[in-house]
């Protein structure tokens, strides 16, 4: 296996080094997601449906209106898919206590045992690849990621991501 680090670029914002990250970017990407493609294909399902899963499992009791913030979809969109989870048992709606026009989301216990299901081999892949790179590493992994997110958005998602 080739050492990256042996290719670490000195000037890393030329062309070819940004080639390379945007690629490298694209094969992790194809690889996290073949494992929980295949678990949603069985399903019906695809990656939409995921990330709805994904962020009421880590949300609970959210409501429509933040996830379509993390989500930036239609409501439109997500009305197809979050339908679709409700109505075949992995999520319900309640009404708001405050706000009865809100719809608070939760995992039913089905929905829970697919997250559950789905989220598994991610788990492995990350644990996997941290520990083959180390702490240092990590840190830096993270510090790209969060700058890649959009700048009037990364606060949000450093206090989403950091929340227990």
């Amino acid at each position: 296996m080739t050492d990256l680090n042996t290719h670490a670029p000195t000037r890393f914002l030329r062309d070819e080094e940004l080639r390379r990250g945007i690629e490298l970017f694209y094969f992790a990407y194809r690889d996290f997601t073949r494992d929980p493609d295949e678990i949603l294909a069985k399903y019906g399902y695809g990656r939409a449906h995921h990330r709805v899963i994904h962020f009421i499992k880590r949300n609970p009791g959210m409501p429509v209106s933040e996830l379509l913030k993390y989500l930036r979809i239609t409501k439109q969109s997500l009305s197809r898919v979050l339908g679709q989870l409700v109505e075949e048992g992995y999520v319900v709606q309640e009404k708001g206590t405050r706000d009865r026009r809100q719809r608070l989301l939760n995992l039913t216990e089905k929905g829970q045992k697919l997250e559950a299901e789905l989220s598994a081999p991610l788990r492995e892949r990350v644990a996997r690849a941290y520990k083959l790179s180390g702490a240092e590493a990590v840190a830096g992994y993270w510090k790209v990621l969060l700058n890649m997110v959009d700048e009037h958005e990364r606060q949000m998602v450093l206090e989403h991501v950091e929340r227990d």
